[in-house]
């Protein structure tokens, strides 16, 4: 069985203690590939290390929404670069959060709009992050012609109206650790309605750990229990999801 965590971010500092011990547990559980995701001027660095140290890890660059205030034209020019890195396969995480304000909105949309310009320019499929902002992050993909590129909409929490847009301009569906929690229905209901060739798993690692570990550190291992939940919910064997979802990743990535 052959697992693809599309999103997680094991360059993090809470992995500084067990980093290459947390790699192999995952490896223990059937995770053959990952994306990490470099987001800012930190973590692009540590994450294109990361890739270069392990054959089956991957990388994506961009900046994320949090940190639009902090980004510089030179900074787009750098990802520009690092996209002709051979281990480098999408631009992300991209998008807007309105939840955490620490970049005001319209800077936020300035830089997404700019990180969208950039990957049609380049052919890179983009993953994108979208915390509190569906209306907006949707309007935008849309006016910027995102669908000729298309890419993920990574930790999908919006509604099957959401859904359905995203789908119809090429973006696949990523779902983690929520469609484990006993109370979140719509990810576990627009997943049921998701088309398989559309569907994708993550971890989002250190963050939104599945059930029953919630709480406590996320780590890339735990996609398996993404793939359970996926599985059980779509009245299908752990292996045929992974299959799918594995197969899935590696077209819209363009990995061989």
């Amino acid at each position: 069985m052959e697992l693809f965590d599309t999103h997680t971010h094991m360059d993090s500092k809470n992995f500084d203690e067990d980093r290459a011990e947390t790699i192999e547990r995952a490896r223990e559980q059937g995770v053959t590939r990952m994306i990490n995701i470099g987001f800012n001027r930190e973590t692009i660095p540590t994450t294109l290390k990361l890739a270069e140290e392990y054959e089956f890890i991957y990388a994506a660059v961009g900046w994320h929404p949090q940190d639009a205030i902090t980004m510089k034209e030179e900074d787009l020019d750098w990802i520009a670069e690092l996209c002709k890195h051979e281990k480098v396969v999408a631009i992300g995480e991209i998008g807007l959060d309105y939840y955490w304000d620490t970049s005001p909105k319209e800077v936020q949309h300035e830089v997404f709009r700019k990180q969208i310009r950039l990957a049609r320019q380049l052919g890179m499929p983009i993953s994108i992050h979208n915390r509190d902002a569906h209306e907006d992050v949707v309007r935008i993909l849309r006016e910027e012609k995102a669908s000729e590129i298309g890419g993920v909409m990574h930790s999908f929490s919006g509604s099957w109206e959401i859904a359905k847009m995203c789908l119809d301009m090429n973006f696949h569906l990523s779902f983690g650790g929520p469609i484990t929690f006993k109370n979140a229905k719509q990810p576990k209901e627009v997943l049921m309605k998701t088309p398989l060739d559309r569907l994708l798993i993550e971890t989002d690692s250190p963050y939104l750990t599945p059930h029953p570990f919630r709480g406590k550190r996320n780590e890339s291992g735990y996609v398996r229990l993404v793939a359970e939940a996926a599985a059980e919910l779509l009245g299908k064997e752990l292996e045929e999801i992974a299959k799918i979802t594995t197969q899935n990743a590696l077209e819209r990535f363009g990995i061989r």
